[in-house]
């Protein structure tokens, strides 16, 4: 095994590649025409196969040699893209992150099922794997050396110059060039005097040559292709920037003794040159662009753009955070205590402390903000396996791919997303026939969508199939216990029962549901990230759509500091709808019934000095903090109202692990310590306390 420090870079960028590769395939079963998305699954093959051989996975680049033998036979036309081509390289991408996690000792991997897939690969090829069926170690040629220019903004010159060999099979000049021009800063010159279309490129990044390499690697055997480095900046060493002559001379494209005779005129040289027709004009523009271009990297000096990103672990980000949340807190403690020392001196740094510290803040939130289509990728997958497994047509359709969340939700978001999606396919969608005889596209549809409202996101998994069934769920609630026939319950109510444990409608027990575990994990694991989820809309025979809301972040939330006694709560500002008071007059209006009507609606209502048994008389005006929790209204009943509070979580000590009604605790800046409500929990606890109590 190579070194460890350039495995694990491996492991990183590997796993990178797997993910683009994945989505690159799904895109190529869709349009298996587009050729650019031929070269992308080759390009992605090829770079795991040439960093695993120079990094020691051998195992890895000798599996991955065979894939790309047989895909290179579809980028030059003659296997066509076929869905059995698509489910052999998903399943060889499968096959391949099994070895990298065994690797890695997290894992095995099969080697019958590597066996497998090579053999039958080669039979669709027509056998053109290289080899035999034994996975072999890639060729020494695929171990490529460590790029100096990785991470230095350096400067190419590309010349290309296609064969008639290279445009069969639809590759053209244009989207060659085109994907040179996606790697960084590029000025394209294209020689129209010449019938084969040839052309020069100038180049500018600081993703090392291999990058280059693996864009030009299937077009090196049609074209005459010379990559030159022009000047790195940062390097103290410079080639002297060459005169227009010299450049064209070292190209080739002019003699010595040409260059002589024509220097001994006075003209501009560049004109003598177009005038004598020893050069295209084309050469002599590109020629003078170089030449400024190395001029101006030397001026430079040492003065790099440099990489525009680099890895970092998530283990850093999350000490960062911690630091920073530490910083919150001392600085709200400074903020008080300069307010009471009344010092003038004192006030302005003490505004500019608070000042730098929220943008300090919200810079290092930023950081660990990703967008929320990383997430939304990996399930078209899944829906492709599932709706196959199933004998189902399903298409899958996002919305919103761009809208950031907090990494740490997105990394435990995966699981419940799963949960929906298996559920929608499952339950929702119907079988083809039966959405023929109804009327609808033998294709059913799964739409993702998300978008930011206010300090959350919120994410809808709506499809378009049979929609629930409210009476048959009524019937499983009631035999459960979780509805009771003497209440009537809402339509909403009753469609929320699904996310109870144990409730499942479905008739037959499968691999895939019927077990009645899956939607309470859903609304378990969304309320440990603060968020809710609920039934929004089910029209029977429309569809149904699924709402789950998050904040946009764990680490740091708004939230309103209320007080019972001389404790200090918080409760999610998010979830507070309004508040309102509560007399003694109201208390006995219903007769301690815990209802209160506001706006016309009755709220049901707890009051936290009973709910955490705080000692104390109660006062004569208490305040009502009303929440509104998967769709419905709820009261919390408290002796006062603080204000907004920016509160960094802290989590509880292990002994109040299984705390009921709280999620976490802060420190407010008086140095008291405030506990988070978990207010879905309180309402939860709540009204089993009072069914209790009805039913004894």
């Amino acid at each position: 095994m190579a070194d460890t420090e350039y495995a694990e870079v491996f492991r990183e960028e590997a796993g990178e590649l797997l993910e683009e590769l994945e989505t690159s395939l799904l895109e190529l079963e869709k349009d298996p025409a587009d050729l650019k998305i031929v070269s992308r699954v080759f390009r992605a093959m090829h770079t795991i196969k040439g960093s695993g051989a120079m990094f020691g996975f051998d195992d890895i680049a000798g599996f991955t040699h065979h894939v790309e033998t047989a895909l290179d036979k579809v980028r030059d036309g003659s296997v066509p893209v076929s869905k059995d081509l698509i489910d052999l390289t998903l399943a060889s991408r499968d096959h391949i992150r099994a070895l990298l996690d065994a690797a890695t000792g997290s894992g095995e991997a099969d080697p019958v099922e590597g066996q497998r897939i090579i053999t039958a690969l080669q039979a669709l090829v027509g056998g053109g794997a290289a080899g035999g069926g034994k996975a072999t170690s890639a060729p020494a040629a695929a171990v490529e050396k460590k790029d100096p220019t990785m991470g230095r903004r350096t400067h190419y010159r590309i010349s290309i110059k296609p064969t008639p060999e290279f445009f069969v099979g639809g590759n053209t000049m244009e989207a060659l060039l085109a994907e040179l021009s996606e790697l960084g800063e590029s000025t394209v010159f294209k020689d129209a005097e010449q019938e084969s279309g040839g052309a020069l490129i100038l180049l500018t990044m600081d993703k090392g040559i291999n990058a280059i390499e693996d864009v030009l690697v299937f077009a090196e055997s049609s074209c005459e292709v010379k990559v030159k480095v022009l000047a790195v900046e940062g390097q103290d060493e410079f080639e002297e920037h060459k005169k227009l002559g010299e450049i064209l001379v070292e190209k080739g494209e002019l003699s010595v003794d040409d260059l002589k005779t024509v220097l001994d005129r006075q003209k501009p040289l560049g004109e003598l040159l177009v005038g004598e027709n020893l050069v295209s004009r084309t050469s002599v523009d590109a020629a003078l662009a170089e030449q400024k271009l190395v001029r101006d990297a030397k001026e430079k000096g040492t003065v790099g753009k440099g990489a525009e990103s680099i890895r970092v672990a998530s283990e850093k980000l999350d000490q960062l955070i911690n630091l920073v949340g530490e910083l919150v807190v001392t600085q709200a403690r400074l903020t008080q205590v300069a307010s009471h020392h009344k010092d003038t001196d004192l006030v302005e740094p003490v505004e500019e402390v608070e000042r730098l510290t929220a943008e300090l803040r919200d810079c290092v939130l930023n950081i660990r903000m990703l967008p929320i289509g990383t997430t939304f990728a990996k399930f078209k997958r899944l829906v492709r396996d599932l709706s196959a497994e199933l004998g189902k047509e399903v298409v899958m359709v996002t919305e919103g791919a761009e809208t950031e969340l907090d990494k740490n939700v997105i990394d435990q978001l995966g699981d419940p997303m799963v949960h929906l999606i298996r559920n929608c396919i499952d339950h929702g969608i119907e079988s083809p026939e039966e959405r023929e005889q109804a009327g609808k596209p033998r294709k059913g549809t799964i739409s993702l969508a998300a978008q930011h409202s206010g300090a959350n996101v919120v994410i809808t998994v709506t499809d378009d199939g049979k929609g629930l069934d409210a009476e048959r769920i009524r019937q499983k609630g009631l035999e459960k216990g979780l509805l009771r026939a003497d209440v009537e319950a809402s339509e909403q109510e009753i469609w929320n029962t699904i996310f109870a444990p144990g409730l499942s409608t479905a008739k037959t027990v499968t691999s895939v549901s019927g077990r009645g575990v899956g939607m309470d994990v859903v609304k378990s694991t969304v309320e440990a990230l603060k968020g809710s989820v609920s039934v929004t809309d089910s029209a029977k025979g429309q569809g149904t759509t699924i709402t789950i809301t998050l904040p946009l972040t764990l680490a740091i939330i708004n939230g309103l500091l209320v007080k019972v006694a001389d404790t200090y709560f918080v409760l999610p500002l998010s979830q507070v709808e309004e508040c309102v008071e509560l007399t003694r007059e109201d208390i006995a209006r219903f007769h301690e019934r815990r209802m209160l009507p506001v706006r016309e609606q009755l709220v049901p209502y707890v009051r936290l000095r009973d709910f955490f048994v705080i000692p104390g008389e109660r006062p004569a005006l208490e305040q009502m903090v009303i929440s509104r929790i998967h769709g419905e209204r709820f009261g919390l009943v408290l002796d006062d109202v603080v204000g907004e509070h920016q509160t960094v979580l802290k989590s509880l000590g292990w002994v109040y692990r299984n705390a009921t009604g709280l999620s976490g605790s802060t420190i407010l800046g008086n140095g008291h310590v405030a506990l988070i409500l978990d207010v879905a929990n309180v309402m939860k606890c709540a009204r089993q306390e009072e069914h209790k109590a009805l039913t004894n």
